[in-house]
């Protein structure tokens, strides 16, 4: 069993990856935690037992100097444990906690806090997947939901609220930057439409994904929100070959998303976890070498004739709306980009066709570069009329910049568009 010590404060995070949350001595000295491929713990007695189910299922607030016990790896599990304490360190949260996909974090972070008859409000344009999830899902449980576009923020919707809607507010939930327009969204002014919004008895909740730029290049947490999500399958896991998800916030928030996750069984296995610690060495300098990339990428197709448009963070305009909110609470530009190529779907999909170094597929944040069609892949389930009012053309290829040798992205880039 691991525990975490307080972290040094003179350490960096990427510092910590290596060792925090972790003791060698209680693992026979190994230098990296073993995978705890295990359903079930063995208790030492039956007052143990009985303690630690009355701390893992709220039955009472555990004691000063008690910690949770491990019972069933649906609930706990040493590799997740430790994961979750480096995770909570890279987003200044008290709490992380990890699930079994990015769409496992974001639902069950929605179901924690909304009940039939709330309302939750979001930002458009979103990954597919949550766009569904908000439109014809949770209708079905009795959810409401309205959406304002990234770019203009909640305050759009305030005289639509009023009245009757004002105390049902459940939570305000944004993508930043959106996926794949990369528009940006105020987080602060979320945070305040969330406060205004909330009745006398219930605090709305402000969650973020913030899976395009990771904790690297934003930290939503330092702006105001509540839980910061991911999906790890991206950055985090950042390989290419795990499935993952992660929320972090405070201690009270986090434990009842920890408690829906227990009972939905959305928490991600042992195996996956310890993949996800080996990628967290590494996290800083994949994300910078990526963003390295992605910049020389982004010029380069700004200036070629066959791109009508580069949506990419560091093309933005100092003095420009979407520049000035980039400056405030982003780090960085990360490694995402989007462009439209001249021509539509046709010209688009030929471009796809004849990439050799970088793979058509969907996902993104792998060591690889990666490119699709979100028209007609991640976002096919949005309308025609939903599409072309966020901006996603037919036109338009989503790029997730890797770690390869920029020169030979340039290449791959420039042959495919000759073709």
């Amino acid at each position: 069993m691991s525990r975490a010590k307080k972290p040094f404060a003179t350490r960096h995070p990427e510092s910590l990856m290596m060792s925090y949350g972790y003791r060698p001595e209680l693992s026979e000295g190994s230098l990296k935690s073993p995978i705890f491929q295990t359903s079930t713990f063995v208790f030492k007695n039956a007052e143990e037992g009985r303690r630690f189910f009355e701390t893992a299922y709220g039955l009472r607030a555990p004691r000063r100097g008690e910690s949770s016990g491990l019972i069933y790896s649906r609930i706990n599990n040493p590799d997740l444990e430790i994961l979750e304490d480096r995770l909570a360190l890279w987003d200044g949260a008290e709490a992380s906690s990890v699930f079994s996909s990015g769409m496992a974090a974001i639902t069950t972070a929605i179901l924690a806090f909304a009940s039939p008859g709330d309302l939750i409000v979001h930002s458009e344009p979103l990954y597919g997947g949550t766009d569904h999830f908000f439109k014809s899902i949770l209708p079905r449980f009795g959810v409401e939901t309205a959406a304002f576009p990234s770019k203009l923020g909640p305050g759009a919707l305030s005289r639509r609220l009023g009245g009757s809607r004002r105390g049902r507010l459940a939570m305000v939930f944004v993508e930043t930057p959106a996926n794949p327009t990369n528009e940006h969204t105020d987080i602060r002014a979320c945070a305040a439409f969330a406060r205004v919004f909330s009745s006398r008895g219930r605090r709305a909740v402000l969650a973020v994904d913030n899976t395009f730029l990771g904790p690297l290049w934003q930290r939503p947490l330092d702006h105001g929100a509540d839980l910061s999500i991911y999906s790890a399958t991206k950055f985090l896991g950042g390989h290419s070959d795990l499935i993952a998800g992660v929320c972090s916030g405070a201690k009270p928030l986090l434990a009842k998303v920890r408690e829906m996750r227990t009972f939905l069984g959305s928490m991600a296995s042992p195996w996956t976890g310890w993949l996800l610690l080996r990628s967290l060495e590494t996290l800083k300098i994949r994300m910078t070498e990526q963003a390295r990339n992605a910049e020389i990428v982004a010029r380069h197709l700004a200036r070629h004739p066959r791109v009508e448009r580069v949506y990419y963070p560091g093309l933005l305009k100092a003095d420009s709306v979407q520049g000035r909110l980039f400056s405030r609470q982003c780090l960085g530009p990360g490694s995402m980009i989007s462009f439209d190529v001249r021509g539509g779907r046709a010209r688009a999909y030929r471009f796809l066709d004849a990439l050799r170094l970088v793979h058509l597929t969907v996902s993104l944040g792998g060591t690889e570069s990666l490119a699709e069609h979100p028209a007609t892949m991640t976002h096919c389930d949005v309308s025609a009329a939903d599409k072309k009012r966020f901006g996603i053309g037919e036109g338009m290829v989503r790029l997730s910049v890797g770690i390869e040798n920029h020169e030979d992205l340039l290449a791959d880039l420039d042959a495919a568009l000759a073709a």
